[in-house]
């Protein structure tokens, strides 16, 4: 199946589906605007309008948050996008471990979009500067959203979420300077792109706990080779097992032993 590059303002983003899909989604979501739902019960339904694809990552990554509970540190992801990672961590915290107030979920985003791109990022069409950009100012909006999750928790009054904005090439060793302290338990990455991907995997090596959970959302996708590039520098396919669920064909992790 080939992927559909589509320009959504002034960004592009990859899609997996076909023509014919893509048209039954656009009146799916037809449905989803005229939904007769009362707004006091809709967010309670929202199942109606999950498809497949999208509960298979829901589980997926309920799946790898599950295997750090009873390991300490925090949970990083880098290339946050709109935020949907972040907001789920944030209710799997809640529901595992709610009165863990310790596990801080730290978002690393340009939300501007691709900063640069690498010639080892290969030549797809989807490969430039400025794709999967968020709407202007999203990041003080993805803010709120985080903030409801929170409250929905115990200790809605201590924060455990931050986003770091900026070229996370930089600002991931501002963070780790700033807070020395910072052990990681899980880090989930979804650059897509060479250069971020590798500079950030150097810098969290030396506060990785062992049996660690690093996530990947585009390994052995040819489209974006420069995330497997990456990862064959940093930490090498031979040194580990690179586990993947049966119900989606790109996400895969590995334990950090």
């Amino acid at each position: 199946m080939g992927h559909e590059i589509i320009e959504t303002g002034d960004s592009k983003v990859m899609s997996g589906s076909s023509k014919k899909e893509s048209e039954t989604r656009e009146d799916f979501f037809k449905l989803y605007e005229q939904c007769p739902i009362p707004k006091e019960q809709i967010l309670n339904n929202l199942g109606l309008f999950a498809k497949r694809q999208v509960l298979s990552r829901i589980l997926m990554m309920n799946d790898m948050y599950k295997k750090i509970v009873n390991l300490h540190g925090i949970v990083c992801e880098f290339g946050v996008h709109w935020g949907n990672n972040l907001a789920l961590f944030e209710s799997f915290r809640g529901m595992y471990e709610p009165y863990n107030y310790n596990r801080k979920i730290v978002g690393f985003d340009t939300f501007e979009g691709f900063p640069s791109v690498h010639e080892k990022d290969g030549n797809s069409k989807i490969i430039e500067k400025g794709a999967y950009s968020t709407t202007k100012g999203y990041e003080e909006y993805l803010e709120q959203v985080l903030k409801y999750h929170e409250s929905e928790s115990p200790i809605p009054h201590i924060k455990k979420f931050e986003l770091v904005k900026g070229d996370a090439s930089v600002t991931i060793k501002k963070y780790l300077k700033d807070n020395p302290e910072t052990i990681i338990a899980f880090a989930y990455f979804d650059f897509d792109i060479y250069e971020p991907t590798k500079a950030c995997l150097e810098a969290i090596l030396p506060h990785l706990t062992k049996g660690a959970i690093i996530g990947f959302d585009e390994l052995n996708f040819h489209n974006f080779p420069g995330e497997t590039l990456a990862f064959k520098e940093v930490l090498g396919i031979n040194n580990y097992k690179i586990h993947r669920d049966v119900n989606n064909p790109l996400c895969s992790y590995i334990i950090y032993e």
